[in-house]
């Protein structure tokens, strides 16, 4: 069970790290958009062009905003929900300590416990339930006549 939440864990967070590795370059490329936008001369430029830059200006503030937003918006649930899982746990602790409580007193009362003092029926015995029935070699029994005479029929010893 450890191992597969241990697995869990780094496949998160090794799609997470690739998510914000994506997301760096984004922001890396989109920065330096915008300072190659803030570097023209845009003093010497006609003046429909300087407000063509203003509502370029006004969209990306827009778009930065709208991100930031979000971003916050995420946080914000991101936090909850992770308030939420410590919550969970927490409360699933009871549970977890009862398991290992039943699993401990289990252990302890197999290996305490005086295996003379039960009798098992042998079907349930494990020994007797693989191995096939024993056989016994076959043995001239035969009852004695009865008028007390000796058997006459020759035994194997």
């Amino acid at each position: 069970m450890k191992q597969v939440f241990d697995q869990l864990l780094k496949f998160l967070r090794e799609g997470i790290a690739e998510i914000f590795r994506f997301v760096e370059l984004i922001w890396t490329w989109s920065v330096d958009q915008i300072s190659k936008l803030m570097a023209v001369p845009w003093q010497d430029w006609p003046l429909w062009k300087q407000i063509l830059l203003v509502l370029i200006l006004a969209g990306v503030i827009w778009a930065l905003y709208r991100v930031g937003r979000e971003l916050l918006e995420a946080g914000a649930a991101i936090l909850g929900a992770f308030a939420h899982l410590l919550g969970v746990l927490v409360r699933t602790l009871p549970h977890v300590m009862l398991a290992g409580i039943i699993a401990l007193g289990g252990v302890w009362l197999v290996n305490h416990l005086d295996n003379s003092a039960w009798r098992m029926p042998t079907w349930l015995q494990a020994s007797q339930q693989n191995s096939p029935p024993p056989t016994s070699p076959p043995e001239n029994h035969q009852s004695s006549p009865a008028s007390g005479q000796p058997n006459s029929a020759p035994q194997d010893k």
